[in-house]
């Protein structure tokens, strides 16, 4: 799938999907609506994250209703694109798509709890991996301002 296309289905993974994938996921949703069908899972179990929720509501984006997922709890893979967010996840992904021919790229994102210090040094940190993948989403899927090009 040529950079800049749109798949009609994309899957976001990341270790846990506590974080980096369902906030991938959700500011796919936010840009896309339903002209896409997207998922979100973590290579190994977690917990929904407080600060991922403060820093999507902070962007107008609800993640009070995520539950976390693992692949294993997929009941569908039917997708286009896998998009791998951690180490971790990107090793999963071609593990269990190798014989499938979905192609799997590799977004290397920051682990914001990696990130130690007060709330507003813990919340910069989650701010900048939900911009970074704004960014990285907006130029991969060739979002454009209205008007332009």
């Amino acid at each position: 799938m040529a950079s800049g296309s749109l798949p009609r289905a994309v899957l976001y993974a990341c270790t846990q999907n506590s974080i980096r994938s369902p906030m991938a996921a959700a500011l796919t949703r936010f840009l896309f609506g339903k002209s896409m069908e997207v998922a979100s899972v973590g290579s190994r179990a977690g917990e929904p994250d407080g600060f991922a929720m403060a820093v999507m509501q902070e962007a107008g984006i609800d993640l009070s209703r995520h539950v976390p997922k693992i692949f294993e709890d997929l009941d569908n893979f039917d997708f286009d694109l896998i998009v791998a967010l951690s180490p971790e996840a990107h090793r999963r992904a071609l593990e269990i798509f190798r014989d499938r021919r979905i192609p799997v790229e590799f977004w290397p994102t920051p682990d914001a709890t990696d990130v130690d210090g007060a709330r507003e040094q813990k919340l910069e940190a989650y701010r900048a991996v939900r911009d970074g993948l704004l960014q990285r989403i907006e130029l991969r899927f060739d979002v454009r301002p209205l008007g332009a090009g």
